[in-house]
């Protein structure tokens, strides 16, 4: 007996975006920015006829981007270290989001826009983590093209470099949050800055990109909940990390944040979280309570003092900085030279735009490529004498 498929439904997809944003103007806060809102650089005439939601799209884009399947190789705090289940870069965005996600979905804010923020903000890292941007940004600076930082290069990459440099022509309320997630600086409360343009966009970027201290406020809501979960996803994290690694011990916490927040990941998150809802509902604003907030400092401090700072992990440092050193000065002598059988050709300039060929200086191209590496890709470029060894954790 033979099966026939049903004919399809005759169903008009462009009545189904219609809904949708219906739907998010009768459920979501007054506060919480509209999927119809987002706002493209340049128009794309097929976009007028798509199903998917600004924001859901750039979800799309953001996970079928080359930079986000890096992520799998790339040092959240613990490089060099062979266990794993060690926190890496690829799970860190994940809880990011995941815990941006909860916070709006009980503030009903954009949970489209909070996971495109989120899985996007780390796309910038270079190897070796918080280690590896500093040396590069000491590079980058030497060179005369201003500091390196990981959220600029964040935007760098999807804007200006993947689709061998045309980028994915994300939202600007997504770019912004990206930009704008410094997830090291501390906040009680964060108001949004609201109605940015592009030109003001631009100008942020290049006022970061030469002053590191510059604080640029998120001008969502969705982008200062992200801003808060970036934190609230790592402090526990490495917490529990470092004590994998004997690197510290549950009874180092310090005993008034461990009191107040809790001593594992699974306490410390929720607390956060709670307190976060609590202390932001139907306000304008997204915030921690004072007490919270301190404890959370306290928190920061030891974190940086016994896991950052700590010899165990700088152990290497030395010698990643000369390699990247290295690095940088191959490849800027291979564009020069021309020498197109380097890889800075084959693998990342070959078949790129002529508008970003035209835009980069060398120092920038070179800062773009190895800033995309993978720990193991960057290794691998290195001659095998001067590769530092793994070691067990």
């Amino acid at each position: 007996m033979k099966h026939h498929r049903p004919a399809p439904y005759d169903i008009d997809l462009d009545k189904i975006r219609l809904f949708l944003n219906q739907r998010e103007r009768d459920i979501l806060s007054p506060l919480a920015t509209l999927s119809e809102k987002g706002i493209r650089r340049l128009h794309e005439d097929r976009l007028e006829t798509e199903y998917r939601q600004a924001f859901f799209q750039d979800v799309d884009r953001i996970l079928h981007s080359l930079a986000y399947t890096r992520y799998i190789d790339k040092t959240q705090v613990f490089y060099l270290i062979k266990n794993d289940h060690i926190t890496h870069r690829v799970l860190h965005v994940q809880l990011v989001s995941k815990i941006a996600r909860t916070i709006c979905r009980f503030l009903r804010l954009n949970e489209d826009l909070v996971e495109a923020i989120a899985l996007a903000h780390d796309i910038g890292h270079c190897p070796f983590g918080h280690d590896g941007e500093t040396v590069l940004s000491e590079i980058c600076q030497s060179h005369g093209i201003g500091c390196f930082l990981h959220n600029v290069q964040s935007v760098q990459f999807l804007d200006a470099v993947e689709r061998k440099g045309r980028g994915w022509n994300l939202c600007l309320q997504t770019l912004d949050g990206i930009l704008c997630h410094d997830g090291e600086i501390h906040n009680e409360f964060l108001t949004p800055e609201k109605s940015k343009t592009f030109d003001q966009f631009r100008r942020e970027m290049e006022i970061k990109r030469f002053d590191s201290k510059t604080s640029l406020i998120p001008q969502t809501m969705e982008g200062c909940v992200v801003r808060m979960a970036d934190t609230i996803s790592y402090i526990g994290r490495d917490i529990e990390d470092a004590i994998r690694l004997n690197m510290i011990k549950r009874s180092d916490l310090p005993k008034e944040p461990a009191t107040l927040l809790g001593n594992t990941n699974g306490t410390i998150v929720y607390t956060l979280v709670t307190d976060i809802i609590k202390n932001s509902y139907q306000k304008n604003y997204i915030a921690f309570s004072p007490e919270v907030s301190e404890a959370l400092k306290q928190l920061k401090t030891f974190n940086l003092d016994h896991i950052y700072m700590n010899p165990k992990i700088k152990k290497n440092a030395g010698v990643i900085k000369n390699l990247f050193e290295m690095l940088f000065e191959k490849y800027l002598t291979d564009i020069e030279k021309e020498n197109r059988s380097s890889v800075i050709f084959t693998n990342f300039l070959e078949d790129m735009s002529e508008s970003y060929i035209a835009n980069h200086s060398s120092g920038q191209i070179v800062r773009d490529f190895i800033a995309g590496m993978t720990d193991q890709y960057f290794l691998r470029q290195c001659p095998a004498h001067t590769r530092p060894k793994p070691r067990l954790g």
